[in-house]
């Protein structure tokens, strides 16, 4: 069964802005000779690695509101020059807009069950909403009409 994690978009005020940056760390990646693929670099590794694999996605919370997700693809560990491990979380570049909901701050990353997650804003399950700009879809939750 898929395992999902979440984790805080630290400086990302919107989901153009989490795009720009994974752009750009593609390019980065490229021009250094590594697999050009989004990566999302954590200190912690995933005990539960086979589980994410199988399906899992990110969640990504911005500004206090889930609105984005990535299919993470690979989970590569590294080791540093002191002996500590980090691991990279491999991402498809494609971003999935979710319905927005609400999460409060946290460090790091934590496990997202699958029936805890925001469904996609475009697919058989979603509500709507997946042309509404992030700014109006933040004052409507604002607004509790979503």
């Amino acid at each position: 069964m898929a395992l999902n994690i979440i984790k805080l978009a630290v400086g990302a005020d919107s989901i153009e802005d989490l795009e720009q940056w994974h752009d750009w760390q593609v390019g980065q990646r490229q021009a250094l000779g590594l697999e050009p693929v989004p990566v999302c670099d954590t200190r912690m590794v995933p005990k539960r690695r086979a589980d994410v694999l199988d399906g899992g996605s990110l969640y990504w919370v911005i500004k206090g509101i889930v609105l984005v997700r990535q299919r993470i693809t690979d989970i590569v560990t590294i080791t540093g020059d002191g002996g500590q491990t980090r691991c990279e979380l491999w991402l498809e570049p494609v971003h999935h807009r979710t319905q927005p909901m609400r999460r409060k701050a946290f460090q790091g990353w934590r496990y997202l069950e699958p029936n805890d997650a925001p469904a996609d804003l475009a697919g058989p399950d979603a509500g709507g909403g997946a042309d509404l700009p992030d700014r109006l879809r933040r004052e409507l939750m604002d607004l509790g009409a979503w």
